[in-house]
């Protein structure tokens, strides 16, 4: 079999500033310990308007309305910088707040989310209009009255809807004890799942494949929805495959923190590969407990809480078509049990091993992408510049291997590296990205090769202290669709021949006999 290639990408960001607040695992654990403390009585002067959230340039290049290098013409902080953004561009959109809201109403298959009439009113004609895929399921949109929805949640132990700072709505509990299924938890799987269908419809709509063609999807956020038997059971990605109309998909859910991504992408690739399935969806709703994670720290700076989007995003892998680019399957690289955690072993273990695979050296990749975290959020919160760090260890690494000399570091960050534009959302940075731009880089662009590198925090289970990792590279297409084969030294139609031949045979053989 050919190598699979990315065919598509699609992005989403959803600016859902009042869940910032009441609903960010940051604002939420502060109003349980300290309620009346000055960081939550600050922190709605520091929340930002849908149009600066859109203006905003790393948001921009996120959804495809700016290339990463942009970037490199500002210099840190990007938040004070003006820049001129739309709602829609290339891969994807910055969805405002209620019409997100109108999104978890329509992806609610349990009636749980209740909206009052006045919201629904104020926002279904322009849902519809903008989200025409999802029309067998605007039905949905329906209100209930404001007093009663008020009176229900209170009562019921409901999570509260809001949006510009009014009561608008509720999520229920799907469940009297199940805490599993506690409206706190069934409001966050209704996140994901929205953003999900959102960031799915974008890479339809940016990519050439019909949604009854897509025959698997593989979801892989950061939550997982289960009950009190099987806490996470799934499925988020069969739930988004049926709205967004993929009615000839299976799918499952791949579980991995910031590693994600990449786990999953490399399992959509094999799939492929071994004929299994032709199109392969991936795709990852957001994570509404890392709303205005650092806003602490933002709000202690007096600079805006820039964690106020949740993101979402979809690629497809599919058959080799000969033109778009081609995930090297052969060229993988992991982080084993036994590799360690010192930097030099990590990067060794998913750069220089897997690029050895394929005779290459660490110059012979034209861009990386790493953990393509928004350094506008992770340095004032002490973290520093997480794309930054990840490029001087591949720099050095490639120094150490005689790939460059050490005073070319700087020259190889430059060129090989871009600079962070992702939110701090986990797996959303992982790598993924930049795929929309590597699909464009490696087919009408000047580039030849590409690699995705996934890392991830595993402690966070507290299972193990093991870190984890996993990167593969990805080339040009030759034009080839049947590349691999031709490396195996036996095209199909030989094997097909060798075949034909040996039954002939036998089957002269029994007739003599």
């Amino acid at each position: 079999m050919s190598f699979p290639v990315f065919k598509g990408a699609g992005y989403l960001l959803a600016h859902t500033p009042d869940m910032i607040v009441r609903n960010g695992t940051t604002c939420s654990v502060e109003r349980e310990t300290h309620p009346d403390s000055e960081f939550l009585q600050n922190i709605g002067s520091h929340i930002r308007p849908y149009e600066e959230v859109v203006n905003y340039l790393p948001n921009q290049v996120y959804i495809g309305g700016a290339r990463p290098e942009e970037l490199a013409n500002y210099d840190l902080p990007w938040y004070d910088k003006e820049y001129k953004g739309e709602r829609n561009a290339k891969f994807g959109e910055i969805q405002p707040q209620d019409e997100f809201i109108a999104t978890m109403k329509i992806c609610d298959a349990f009636e749980l989310v209740a909206l009052t009439e006045e919201f629904v009113a104020s926002v279904k004609e322009k849902f519809e209009a903008n989200y025409p895929e999802l029309s067998p399921f605007f039905s949905k949109l329906e209100g209930v009255n404001a007093d009663e929805a008020k009176v229900f949640a209170e009562e019921n132990h409901a999570e509260g809807i809001y949006h510009n700072g009014e009561f608008v709505g509720y999520v229920k509990r799907a469940h009297d004890v199940d805490v599993n299924l506690s409206a706190h938890t069934m409001f966050e799987n209704l996140v994901v799942k929205a953003s999900g269908v959102i960031a799915a419809i974008h890479m339809i709509r940016h990519s050439e494949v019909n949604a009854e063609d897509i025959d698997y999807v593989i979801e892989c956020s950061e939550e997982a929805c289960g009950d009190m038997n099987q806490r996470g059971g799934g499925n988020f990605a069969k739930s988004i495959a049926e709205m967004v109309g993929l009615v000839n998909a299976s799918g499952s859910d791949t579980r991995g923190f910031c590693a994600a991504p990449a786990h999953a992408i490399m399992n959509a690739a094999a799939l492929v590969k071994a004929g299994v399935h032709k199109n392969v969806m991936v795709v990852a709703g957001g994570a509404s407990a890392k709303l205005g994670m650092n806003s602490r720290d933002h709000v202690k700076k007096d600079m805006p809480v820039l964690e106020d989007c949740v993101a979402g995003f979809a690629v497809l892998v599919s058959e080799n078509d000969g033109i778009h680019p081609v995930i090297r399957t052969d060229m993988v690289g992991k982080h084993t049990v036994g590799t360690g955690s010192s930097p030099q072993a990590v990067i060794s273990s998913l750069v220089a091993d897997a690029l050895k695979k394929g005779g290459l050296k660490i110059t012979d990749v034209d861009t990386y992408s790493v953990e393509m975290q928004n350094p506008d959020i992770t340095k004032p919160a002490g973290a520093g510049n997480v794309p930054e760090a990840n490029y001087k260890m591949i720099g050095a690494l490639a120094a150490m291997n005689g790939d460059i000399q050490k005073k070319e570091l700087k020259a190889f960050m430059a060129e090989k590296g871009l600079p962070g534009w992702a939110p701090t959302q986990g797996h959303i940075p992982s790598g993924a990205p930049y795929v929309g731009f590597m699909i464009d880089d490696l087919t009408t662009g000047d580039k030849n090769r590409a690699m995705i590198v996934g890392k991830g925090s595993l402690f966070l289970g507290r299972m193990t202290n093991l870190f984890d990792g996993l990167s593969f590279v990805v080339e040009r297409n030759d034009g080839n669709t049947g590349a691999g084969e031709a490396e195996a030294g036996v095209s199909k139609e030989e094997v097909r021949k060798i075949i034909a031949e040996s039954i002939r045979k036998m089957a002269e053989s029994m007739i003599e006999g």
